[in-house]
């Protein structure tokens, strides 16, 4: 199995889950990529790559540069759309923006994307930025502050873990959580806590401190993560910060207003 496939995607056959691959090769941090390092990825023969990835060109999805492709600004465009995603961006990023403006950590704001989390923003400074995270990029919920509190309390977090005992866990550090086992110990003190605080399991000499973003009626979604080099981590001063910054995005999301969905329709 390629090592971008991971337990949330079964190999589709048809041309469109085809093309879901070739996009899902540039995992977080990996921007340009050539021909037979798609195909390698993917898992898709060559020849068939070089067709798809042309078409992809001609739609925008994918750009050209040289003897390399990376993601195409019309994926960014398509991204911005999509009501949940850029409502959650719009009412977090100025509480967010106060919020570095205080700490000067480097913040998060993810939602949980099967067994990753997928970043939806992130603020930080010219000397905090770290190659782990991009927007729009994902991450291992197992290694990550911001997964261990969606795992632990979002109401996928229980299907999440139990298709990484079937897979196994990522390990992006020699600190990674390596054992389901041990996922689940850790996830039983997140949901006592409220809290989670990783260290070095996602960069080595980094930590990072996560909170949800928990609406009036209980529902998870998203969570807000705070990430500092291991000296620097004061989770007294940074958590009543974190929870202060999730509560604002909580109550203005659950004064916002989410275009209508019909659930009457399949």
């Amino acid at each position: 199995m390629p090592a971008h496939v991971d337990g949330d995607i079964t190999r589709p056959n048809s041309v469109l889950g085809k093309a879901q691959l070739l996009l899902e090769a540039f995992g977080s941090g990996t921007h340009r990529l050539r021909l037979t390092e798609l195909s390698k990825r993917s898992g898709i023969p060559k020849a068939s790559t070089h067709r798809l990835v042309q078409e992809l060109v001609q739609w925008g999805l994918l750009e050209r540069q040289g003897d390399s492709y990376q993601l195409g600004m019309q994926l960014f465009s398509l991204g911005q759309r999509v009501p949940a995603s850029a409502m959650l961006r719009a009412v977090a990023r100025p509480l967010l923006t106060d919020l570095f403006a205080r700490t000067r950590a480097t913040l998060h704001l993810a939602v949980l994307d099967g067994s990753h989390v997928l970043f939806l923003e992130k603020i930080a400074g010219a000397a905090n930025i770290h190659t782990h995270s991009q927007v729009g990029g994902r991450l291992p919920a197992s290694c990550t502050a911001t997964g261990k509190v969606l795992l632990a309390l979002h109401r996928g977090g229980p299907g999440a873990v139990q298709r990484l005992t079937r897979t196994g866990l990522p390990s992006l550090t020699t600190r990674s959580v390596a054992t389901t086992e041990k996922l689940r110990q850790q996830l039983a003190t997140v949901a006592d806590r409220g809290y989670a605080l990783e260290h070095g399991e996602v960069l080595s000499g980094h930590s990072s401190l996560a909170v949800p973003v928990t609406g009036a009626d209980g529902t998870v979604h998203a969570a807000v993560s705070a990430t500092a080099t291991t000296a620097r981590m004061q989770t007294g001063n940074l958590l009543p910060a974190l929870w202060s910054a999730a509560a604002g995005i909580a109550r203005r999301l659950d004064h916002a207003t989410l275009p209508p969905h019909n659930d009457t329709e399949q």
